[in-house]
């Protein structure tokens, strides 16, 4: 059996046996493997998933002519944040090129070559982006883009088809002056993702580059297989370990998927890390801890959805020999903060809920910034306690907005 946290992705490959594979997603919503099934489902590309996809698709590509430029959008593709590219030019030597540059440093990213574009464009079923110099500003066009739908950004090379401008959702210029699709690419997925290709880890690498103000450091690693060759088709391999430092953002997504939180809990959490990670560079807090007591505040919710979570989440962490500071977020996090008599009343253990630390205040609060997924300023929250009756709470939410504000010298309304 597949890990819950797992992501699978079905797609029809558009050739005559119209074969059918799997992609396994991990939990950053990368692909780790594709397998193989056996049948044919309909005559269209078939994906079930409710993670956004990007892809780019090469145009145009000479195999004599384009090599080098085409293997740099393939990497610009593969470091900024798509997930797969696809090239029409079949070209095997570029295919084993990018695998060769996964290998070594890491990443799950597919490429297809030989593909037919206007058929893969047909078939698409999210939104399609041609970049040209043609096309609408892009501070246009990112005003429109559907963000929640999987998108197959166009690049060409040689002269491109009108049929491309006729079939894409949206031509974009990356500026009207003429320069090197590569940048086009780099400069549209940055904006795009809002700069968080950034944070993508490529953990599974054999050589990782560690940032450093002068000079080079370089880790070598010796890479461990997800997968056994033998149990590939069935199920995936894992190994328990107990954490007693921070986990990083990919980790904590893991964690919530693993022990069963929703989509809708985990793009919460997401949402709330966003806010929370804000305030903490704002207010000088561990920015670390932070965002990994945001992402994991609401972990309890893998279990249940009352007031109990924070409790129940305190208990899946400590269970997991997650740090003492980030149990105390998870179980202090709820509104802004319960104290012990009101604890009592509402049938939680008796003691006090109250967020105590500078990080525990930021989650918590951050957490009432965000109504399931979308931003909120904090007035929107003190009338919804008021309209429920619940003056203390509405005067809890105050005071701690206030607190943090004057903290980060700055409203935290103004940050959201």
């Amino acid at each position: 059996m597949l890990k819950k946290f797992y992501k699978i992705r079905i797609f029809q490959q558009p050739n005559p046996k119209q074969n059918i594979f799997i992609f396994l997603y991990d939990h950053q919503y990368f692909p780790i493997q594709k397998i193989r099934l056996f049948g044919i489902i309909g005559k269209n590309r078939v994906r079930w998933s409710s993670i956004t996809l990007i892809a780019v698709l090469r145009l145009g590509h000479r195999i004599n002519r384009d090599k080098r430029v085409t293997t740099h959008v393939a990497l610009v593709a593969r470091a900024f944040g798509a997930d797969k590219i696809f090239i029409t030019t079949r070209d095997k030597k570029i295919e084993d090129n990018i695998k060769s540059v996964c290998r070594k440093f890491g990443g799950k990213f597919e490429i297809e070559t030989g593909v037919n574009e206007k058929k893969l464009i047909g078939q698409w079923r999210g939104t399609v982006v041609h970049l040209t110099m043609y096309g609408v500003r892009l501070d246009d066009a990112m005003k429109k883009l559907d963000k929640n739908k999987d998108v197959l950004v166009v690049v060409g090379s040689e002269k491109v088809s009108s049929d491309i401008y006729q079939l894409a959702d949206f031509n974009v210029s990356i500026g009207n002056q003429p320069h090197s699709e590569v940048a086009a690419l780099a400069i549209f997925l940055d904006r795009y993702t809002n700069g968080e290709w950034q944070k993508k880890q490529f953990n599974d690498g054999k050589i990782k580059i560690i940032p450093t103000e002068k000079g080079k450091k370089v880790i070598q690693k010796n890479k461990i297989p997800l997968f056994s060759e033998k149990k590939l088709k069935t199920e995936a391999l894992f190994v328990d370990v107990k954490m007693t430092s921070i986990p990083d953002p990919e980790k904590c997504i893991e964690l919530l998927r693993e022990k069963g939180c929703s989509n809708e809990v985990i793009r919460h959490c997401i949402a709330v890390r966003n806010i929370a990670v804000k305030i903490a560079e704002k207010a000088g807090a561990d920015v670390k801890l932070v965002e990994a007591g945001a992402l994991l505040h609401d972990i309890g919710r893998s279990k249940t959805h009352g007031i109990m979570h924070g409790i129940e989440g305190a208990k899946i962490a400590k269970e997991m020999g997650l740090p003492d500071s980030i149990i105390k977020i998870i179980e202090r996090h709820i509104g802004a903060g319960i104290p012990e008599t009101e604890a009592k009343k509402l049938g939680l253990p008796p003691k006090d809920y109250i967020p105590q630390t500078l990080e525990e205040k930021i989650v918590a609060h951050a957490d009432n910034l965000v109504d399931n997924y979308k931003k909120q300023d904090i007035k929107k929250e003190i009338e919804k306690a008021l309209k429920k009756g619940q003056k203390k709470y509405a005067k809890r939410l105050l005071q701690l907005h206030k607190e943090l504000s004057r903290i980060c010298g700055i409203d935290l309304d103004s940050i959201i």
